[in-house]
């Protein structure tokens, strides 16, 4: 799943007005018929002042990392009530545990390792994810306001990743079209 998850630094520290519970979870439908999965967080990181949660979607996805189809596993297989914690898992004493930082953070590090990846943090998935969006050619704009940024600053963390920029940097550019709609002209 995705980082943007308010988990708890510890399981014994769940409060239902802070952190996401499966009854905040929703599908709604667009005039198309295209749906997307609601996710309504109570509290984030840049809310926390105001005292207001915010919301985030995502949608199926084409292959093996597919978000609901992941999630809808997860329901079926720890039966989540909805007044659990959204990651409420089944832990070898059957009893029911909110997922905490530690244990997602933990879990992450052994894939990593287990897939010869480097060693991976919340703001790094984060970004990676942004990357990913980007390959599929979603606008810069369009990942600003799925990802929650409240400015451009995002973008300094991707000017490192050629796989990004190759479209743009051709003599004659793959995307342009598109680069003229998301890069407006120099004056």
């Amino acid at each position: 799943m995705t980082p943007w998850m308010q988990h708890p630094s510890h399981a014994s520290q769940f409060a239902s007005a802070t952190h996401i519970t499966r009854n905040k979870v929703s599908q709604v439908e667009d005039r198309n018929g295209l749906t997307v999965w609601k996710f309504t967080l109570p509290v984030t990181k840049s809310s926390k002042a105001s005292g207001k949660g915010k919301s985030v979607q995502c949608a199926h996805q084409e292959g093996p990392i597919d978000p609901i189809a992941a999630l809808e596993n997860h329901f079926h297989i720890n039966a989540v009530t909805p007044e659990e914690h959204l990651f409420t898992w089944m832990h070898s004493s059957k009893k029911h545990c909110p997922l905490s930082k530690r244990e997602f953070t933990n879990k992450i590090n052994k894939l990593a390792e287990l897939f010869n990846l480097p060693n991976l943090k919340g703001h790094s998935l984060h970004i990676r994810g942004t990357l990913e969006y980007l390959l599929q050619g979603v606008p810069f704009n369009v990942i600003q306001s799925q990802g929650r940024w409240a400015s451009g600053a995002f973008t300094l963390y991707l000017c490192k990743h050629a796989m990004i920029l190759a479209p743009y940097l051709q003599a004659s550019p793959a995307l342009e079209p598109f680069t003229r709609y998301t890069q407006p002209p120099i004056c």
